[in-house]
């Protein structure tokens, strides 16, 4: 099915540059970077009074950065918000605009505002031109599970926009799952796929996770606080420090320092992307939104085979479909959804029946011999036990082969994609 995202979102930036470009490195604790020349902001400064409780946050109907460079208006935009959060209910809409307006004038967030638009101002800029590529997808789901779009700049500080980003705490893509809490939000995570780095399907169900974190402690910023540290850890803060807000939270010193500064990260960071000219990113080189057709494939087969029916890249086809961790489809399903560039279903079909199937993915095969084990087989083609067991179905371990079985093995170009663990882009 053909998939255009939102009507105010879908001629949203002038883009190019390319979406895998990454320059930094940022720490479970701590924010490394290589730090490009200091640039001051314009010393922008809001003096709004400071409000007690994120249950006084109202949502403010200005124009943002997004609204300024979309050829659509900010009406629009309020329009498609206000009927997501009518349909959900008052009490959940509250977050921006104005987390600034209440907390701004803080010195963490000040701080952190130096530190997006002078200390890591190059990599800041990377992280804003990706973010075009996703935020009209992100932002239509949000709206429709009934929350803020201002939660879409959620990954600008999680991952930089990247789904291929990898956290020390093994926590992985644009929305930083770790692997207990994306399978409990229906993300599967195999030999095959990892749907962490799947951005949409990510998006749902971190949508789906926040929506529950601000129905248990009914504060966005505790909310937050909880996607980072995890709910039971602030549950516990909160009871030992006697606290019921997040800032005096943080004065308590009982959670992490790196969840001290998630929040003021976040203001900050969601700040600069709304109004990026004014703190001195100018041009930003947004990339193009995604768009894509949906196909239905019921057989396994190569990436490069796809590209070609598309006549497109493997380059682009990863772009689009992240999730998959080897060079082909899953051979443990009986059909599978993928993306292909919009407007290439047509000819995707019709160059595919000119394939042969034998063509369509790339094994090599091997007869079990006397004395055959699962790990010897593994060592003899330098691929893991376990591409041996998934490629095969073999279930169990350590399972028996019996001699004259065909057992299908990697082609040697993609032994690399058959290892246990394959690389991913760390850092943001």
């Amino acid at each position: 099915m053909v998939r255009i995202f939102t009507a105010f979102f879908a001629i949203l930036f002038i883009f190019n540059a390319s979406i895998y470009a990454d320059t930094v490195q940022i720490s479970s604790s701590e924010w490394t970077a290589t730090a490009s020349s200091p640039t001051a902001h314009n010393d922008v400064k809001l003096n709004y009074n400071t409000l007690e409780s994120d249950q006084s946050l109202k949502i403010k109907e200005s124009p943002s950065a997004l609204d300024k460079n979309s050829a659509l208006t900010s009406t629009a935009h309020a329009e498609v918000e206000a009927e997501a959060n009518d349909s959900q209910g008052a009490e959940i809409k509250s977050l921006q605009e104005n987390l600034y307006e209440a907390y701004g004038q803080k010195k963490a967030v000040e701080n952190s505002l130096s530190f997006f638009s002078e200390r890591i101002r190059k990599q800041f800029s990377l992280w804003l031109a990706r973010s075009g590529r996703y935020l009209p997808m992100m932002v239509e789901i949000l709206l429709g599970k009934g929350l803020p779009a201002d939660i879409a700049f959620l990954p600008l500080i999680e991952s930089g926009f990247n789904p291929y980003a990898y956290s020390r705490a093994r926590a992985m893509g644009p929305w930083q799952f770790i692997a207990g809490t994306a399978k409990r939000y229906g993300l599967k995570i195999d030999w095959w796929v990892d749907e962490r780095r799947d951005p949409i399907k990510s998006t749902i169900a971190a949508a789906e996770y926040l929506k529950d974190l601000y129905g248990m402690f009914d504060s966005w910023t505790l909310a937050l606080a909880a996607y980072n540290a995890g709910e039971g850890r602030i549950r516990r803060a909160l009871n030992k420090s006697r606290a019921n807000d997040f800032w005096t939270l943080k004065k308590t010193r009982s959670i992490p320092r790196e969840t001290r500064n998630y929040i003021p990260h976040y203001i900050a960071a969601t700040t600069i992307a709304k109004d990026p000219e004014s703190f001195g990113f100018q041009d930003i080189d947004y990339y193009e939104p995604m768009l894509y057709d949906e196909i239905v494939i019921n057989a396994p087969m190569d990436i490069s085979v796809i590209a070609k029916s598309a006549e497109t890249t493997v380059e682009e086809i990863r772009k689009l479909n992240p999730e998959l961790r080897r060079w082909c489809t899953p051979l443990n399903v009986s059909s599978y959804t993928l993306r292909i560039p919009f407007g290439k279903k047509e000819i995707f079909f019709k160059n595919l029946t000119e394939i042969p199937a034998d063509k369509l993915l790339a094994t090599r095969q091997y007869k079990v011999k006397k004395g055959d084990t699962v790990k010897r087989v593994a060592r003899r083609f330098g691929i893991s036990t376990t591409a041996v067991r998934e490629m095969n179905s073999l279930t169990g371990r350590n399972p028996k082969l019996k001699i004259g079985d065909i057992l299908l093995i990697p082609p040697k170009e993609f032994v690399h994609l058959a290892k246990d663990r394959i690389g991913s882009k760390k850092g943001r």
